[in-house]
């Protein structure tokens, strides 16, 4: 389906803007003698083919009648093999009534033919440039089933793009590249067989896929983009077939893992982050608004840049005790997280971090934090601020709401508060209160036999209250609770 509003915003960015795409890097002419423009892959034996300098409209129709594209080109004492058709490389060359894609062509970019005779003229349907399905024309019916035919090596970027009326899609084994928002929005799609030499799966390929339940990937997979299954509201199920040597989903954890560094690159609501895995990858859980609990392992050490932005429905956050890093965004727009307790290894919080957390009413922040981020809780609703960073500094006490400063207590250690009234950032603060010196020793001294929680004056309670508590444990160790 070819998108109306996605084509002309490009076209106004590209040729009233003149917003940059590429540049051809060399120009050779094919057998018949006409020129044909290159860009170089980045793996320096290949090229893709491209227009005429530096924007897409800066030479219209460079490329007329009948264009045969070679399987390789030769240049200076180089022979490449020709493996791609970059996005707008035709667009717009009205005078294009055919062209010759030759086998080695394995992925062509968004828009490549548009605007073009050849492709006006093609039917509505499943269009096909060479071996790779190009892109669905005109309105598909409800409830279509598609198997792509065998001998297809490839599927462009925005393929099926839009197309509602897609329920399942079979890949053959012959294919080797899925494009970037090759299936985005198809929001009927609930089946989905992936060949097994699919090799790359590009960014957002199946983004807002909200009918998809479970996903297997194949072996042959060692490349996934960015944000691949994001807004798949459904997913329930993921796999990664054991054979592969790059990503695992190991002890059935429904999520896709990066073998080599244990980083979890791509969860989902029923996800369990296994007690190996060491970094939460970008945008990892991004979206995933059916996410309403979730625990980082004590293994883990790092949660990257939107690791769970925008996952609006979770409430349970419990932070593993070796995570030095939240990455910028982590947990923007966690709208229904109501407190968090940060443990006592964090030495960063990033920029935005807890931003835009409406329900956020209480945070817990360790003396091992030596930095936080602007804005990090912006919009969050905080009454009570627990900070045991007993040397404050500018470059932690500057990233709440101007209404935090007003409305939330801030609880710091016994005997700093004269110093986080003298720091940039905390001073602002118009209610800075020190933590009893003598709860926790009141706790240690008490003799039971089983857990119990108490007080910040070290009295025992029946239950945690809301704020701060501290639980002691049957072996003597006590824990700080917030509720």
């Amino acid at each position: 389906m070819k998108h109306v509003y996605y084509t002309y915003l490009l076209t106004i960015l590209m040729s009233m803007a003149g917003a940059k795409v590429s540049a051809h890097d060399i120009e050779v002419a094919n057998s018949e003698g006409k020129t044909i423009y290159y860009t170089y892959n980045t793996d320096g034996t290949s090229v893709s083919v491209t227009y005429q300098g530096t924007y897409s409209s800066s030479y219209p129709n460079e490329y007329t009648g009948d264009v045969v594209i070679p399987e390789t080109i030769t240049y200076g004492s180089k022979t490449y093999s020709v493996t791609s058709i970059g996005e707008w490389a035709f667009s717009y060359c009205s005078s294009l009534t055919s062209v010759t894609i030759p086998n080695s062509v394995t992925s062509i970019g968004a828009s490549a033919f548009e605007g073009t005779a050849w492709y006006d003229n093609q039917p509505d349907g499943l269009v096909y440039a060479g071996n790779v399905a190009y892109e669905y024309k005109g309105t598909m019916p409800a409830n279509t089933s598609i198997t792509l035919k065998e001998g297809t090596v490839g599927i462009a970027s925005h393929a099926f793009s839009d197309c509602s009326g897609l329920t399942s899609v079979t890949i053959p084994n012959s294919v080797t590249s899925i494009g970037s928002y090759a299936f985005y929005r198809c929001s009927g799609l609930t089946s989905v067989t992936i060949g097994n030499s699919v090799t790359s799966i590009g960014s957002s390929a199946f983004w807002g896929c909200s009918g998809l339940t479970s996903i297997d990937i194949p072996s042959s997979v060692t490349s996934i983009g960015e944000r691949v299954f994001v807004k798949c509201l459904a997913l329930t199920s993921i796999k990664v077939q054991i054979e592969n040597t790059k990503y695992d989903s190991r002890e059935d954890c429904n999520a896709i893992i990066e073998t080599a560094s244990n980083t979890l690159v791509v969860g989902c609501k029923s996800s369990v982050i296994p007690n190996n895995v060491t970094t939460i990858g970008e945008e990892a859980f991004d979206k995933c608004e059916g996410l309403t609990s979730i625990i980082i392992p004590n293994s883990v050490t790092s949660i990257e840049s939107e690791a769970f932005d925008g996952c609006l429905n979770l409430t349970s956050l419990s932070l593993g005790e070796n995570v030095k890093s939240i990455g910028e965004n982590a947990f923007n727009k966690c709208s229904a997280l109501t407190s968090v307790s940060i443990p006592n290894s964090v030495t960063t919080i990033g920029r935005r971090a807890f931003d835009d957390c409406p329900s956020l009413t209480s945070v817990s922040i360790p003396n091992s934090v030596t930095s936080i981020g602007s804005s990090a809780f912006e919009d969050a609703n905080l009454n009570s601020i627990y900070s045991y960073i007993e040397s404050p500094t500018s470059s932690t006490g500057s990233s709440f709401d101007i209404s935090n400063y007003i409305n939330a207590t801030l609880y710091v250690p016994y005997g700093t508060k004269e110093k986080y009234l003298a720091t940039d950032g905390w001073k602002n603060f118009t209610n800075i209160v020190e933590m009893s010196e003598t709860a926790l020793k009141k706790v240690s001294a008490s003799n039971i036999d089983e857990a119990k929680f108490f007080s910040l004056d070290g009295k025992i309670i029946s239950q945690p209250q809301k704020g701060l508590n501290i639980l002691k444990m049957s072996d003597g160790t006590t824990r700080k609770i917030i509720k």
